[in-house]
């Protein structure tokens, strides 16, 4: 039995996974938070198709499944939401990975779809990855260091003023660790 309130979710580790709609639906989500004021990867709204899709299509062409996994929220077949688990091969830091591009379409947002994909990662970064902590970089001043608190990451650092979004907007650069995997 499944519940249908809940996102499903899905892993990709080869670009050659990835479905035409999949990256259309993707490039337009990525568009959606942008343009929304979300901190997913593109700090100077608004954007396009033109500028999304070449940076989506260079994420996806680097998806391996051992250094980049991409995981997907969904509902009846469309996306709601995705996020990016990378880790670098190199000995002295493959045990931990980090976490890239978190985002929730802004109509399936209060619906657990960002929950749901962070929940995810720890399993998948511990059972299929063989990692030990995972590390991420939030904006100050969005509240997400609370959201990410609340699902058991810690704050263990910041860049005092590392974001200049605007002449009178300059913010945090937060990183969180989450090694409780």
């Amino acid at each position: 039995m499944t519940d249908d309130s809940l996102p499903r979710l899905a892993q990709i580790t080869d670009v050659q996974e990835v479905a035409p709609e999949l990256r259309h639906q993707l490039i337009d989500c990525w568009i959606e938070v942008t343009n929304a004021g979300g901190a997913a990867g593109f700090p100077f709204p608004p954007v396009d198709r033109g500028h999304v899709a070449p940076v989506a299509d260079e994420l996806l062409r680097r998806l391996h499944p051992q250094r980049s996994r991409l995981v997907t929220a969904g509902f009846g077949g469309v996306l709601a939401g995705w996020v990016v688990l990378r880790r670098d091969p190199d000995r002295l830091v493959g045990h931990w990975g980090t976490v890239h591009h978190l985002q929730t379409r802004p109509g399936f947002r209060r619906r657990g779809v960002a929950s749901a994909l962070m929940r995810e990662l720890p399993r998948v970064a511990r059972a299929e990855l063989g990692l030990e902590q995972l590390h991420l970089a939030a904006r100050g001043g969005e509240g997400l260091e609370d959201f990410y608190a609340g699902l058991g990451w810690r704050e263990v650092g910041r860049w005092p003023g590392a974001l200049r979004l605007a002449p009178d907007d300059t913010r945090d650069e937060v990183l969180m660790l989450l090694d409780t995997l």
